[in-house]
């Protein structure tokens, strides 16, 4: 642990100089005004200032990524309490009670709560992040090809699981069309040419990051283009700072949201918005007035705030020790880490452990960052607001084609950018998510190599993948993971809380 400090201090050191400083600012900053305008979301922030980091420093790059990330989940709680219209989903429960302390004149201390909540939930998901990567990471060590091809199913499973809570089903098609895609192209192998029908372009594969900016960036716009709504910041700005005795009031709900905000964030493929819900609910659960929640409690405010901040640094945590994300805006930073070199997983811990801590750095620096822009220029940032979205598509729209073509300078990547947005506009239309099919196009790779060179270890065999114990233990979370959200289970569970009740009604009877 000594050794990781020192990593985090030199790391923070080595990010104090004022170039980097300034990165820090503008960035966060702007990743405030993508959170706070509706429609642009922190994946879509990522996934664009993906392709202008391009050609900058790892470490540099990837610091604005953090920074572009934590700025729009906390950004989105701005529209969320002045118009009731989340930025982002993960605050949706923000607006719960966010709006409502708004429209009682009070939208300036409802600004400095929820600012307040989510520095600390992200300072709680820091020291978590700094702590469970590294034991996370070791016990990953125990994984081998066999290993990792069931994870990579998992990942997918549960992504589509809990992005599609009406219709899992969806959120499964749409992680497997991802990784059918990702079979395109040169296999690693043999050099084998696959799915290419005769096209060089198509035999190089399908480049991720347009993938990404067309799915979340171009689908946004043709949403725009249909349903077009403009709404203006009406509610007044008052007192911002809140009090200190106030905060403290409610430090058990901000640990526990925390907590809880961390564990969802780890979860791979759950999200930000799941925490913020969860928190919200364990919150008005444990509260002495529960009955205020919905009507303006700030209880409820700093819940949703601090649980959905705390799962940013929860959904880097599988990141950078399984190189699997736990979150889409996280997907998108792995991609990112993938591009400039870095290579998360089980072996980072022995490869180049100074990087985790590193960004355990970053998230501190963004998280200050959030704090402090959070806090300041509430009054002229908000504007921002007033400004209709029609005017922020072309801009969107040329950033998405420069972004794409930038990459490889090929013509090609601005068509794939077309192709998946005119897809994810589609899927978004038949209410299939999008997340899952970007996190097949990451994981399809990785499932697809360790799948046939399991199977060249094995000799053909394919015994090992059902009978090596961490397979199992996958194998059985895949199939509960499945199971769950089927009628005939839960009818069973269903019979057995009946039974249950019975039971104790008989016991207290006889007692």
């Amino acid at each position: 642990m000594l050794e990781g400090f020192n990593y985090f201090v030199g790391g923070l050191l080595e990010f104090l100089t004022p170039r980097t400083i300034f990165d820090i600012l503008w960035s966060t900053q702007l990743g405030i005004i993508v959170g706070m305008l509706p429609g642009l979301t922190a994946t879509m922030g990522v996934a664009l200032m993906t392709t202008l980091t391009f050609t900058m420093p790892p470490d540099n790059a990837i610091l604005i990524l953090i920074c572009m990330y934590i700025g729009a989940i906390y950004g989105g709680g701005r529209s969320a309490i002045l118009l009731n219209i989340p930025g982002t989903p993960a605050n949706a429960a923000t607006a719960m009670d966010g709006h409502p302390l708004a429209m009682q004149g009070e939208a300036g201390r409802a600004i400095g709560i929820s600012t307040t909540g989510s520095f600390l939930g992200s300072l709680i998901g820091m020291v978590l992040l700094a702590f469970c990567t590294p034991v996370l990471g070791n016990f990953a060590l125990n994984f081998q090809s066999f290993e990792f091809f069931w994870l990579a199913i998992f990942g997918i499973v549960i992504s589509g699981n809990l992005t599609a809570p009406k219709d899992p089903v969806k959120g499964w098609i749409s992680g497997f069309i991802g990784i059918f895609i990702a079979l395109i192209g040169m296999e690693s192998i043999h050099g084998f040419v696959r799915f290419s029908f005769g096209s060089t372009d198509l035999a190089g594969g399908i480049n991720l990051i347009p993938a990404m900016v067309g799915a979340f960036g171009f689908a946004e716009i043709l949403s725009m283009m249909k349903y077009r709504n403009v709404n203006v910041v009406k509610s007044r700005i008052e007192r911002i700072i809140p009090r200190a005795r106030q905060i403290y009031e409610f430090r058990k709900t901000i640990v526990r949201s925390g907590l809880i905000g961390t564990l969802i964030g780890a979860i791979p493929g759950v999200g930000e918005d799941i925490a913020a819900w969860v928190s919200y609910d364990f919150a008005k659960r444990g509260s002495s007035t529960p009955e205020a929640f919905g009507k303006g409690s700030v209880e409820g405010l700093i819940a949703a705030e601090t649980g959905n901040n705390a799962a940013v640094a929860g959904a880097v945590i599988p990141v950078l020790s399984l190189g699997i994300p736990g979150s889409a805006p996280a997907a998108v930073l792995l991609a990112a880490m993938f591009i400039h070199g870095v290579r998360p997983g089980p072996m980072i811990m022995i490869e180049s452990p100074d990087f985790v801590y590193k960004v355990v750095a970053m998230v501190f620096l963004a998280t200050c960052a959030m704090f402090v822009l959070g806090l300041s220029m509430v009054k002229y940032v908000v504007k921002v607001l007033q400004v209709p979205r029609t005017r922020l598509m072309p801009i969107i729209f040329t950033l998405c084609v420069v972004g794409s073509f930038a990459i490889q300078s090929r013509i090609f990547d601005v068509r794939v950018m077309l192709v998946f947005g005119v897809l994810g506009f589609l899927m978004k239309e038949m209410e299939y998510p999008v997340a899952p099919m970007i996190l097949g196009l990451i994981l399809g790779t990785i499932l697809d190599t360790n799948f046939r060179r399991a199977l060249v270890i094995a000799e053909g065999e394919i015994l090992p993948f059902i009978s090596r114990p961490i397979c199992i233990v996958l194998i059985v979370f895949i199939i509960i993971t499945l199971v769950s959200k089927t009628a005939w289970f839960k009818r069973l569970l269903g019979s057995l809380k009946s039974r249950l009740k019975t039971l104790s009604l008989k016991r207290g009877t006889h007692d």
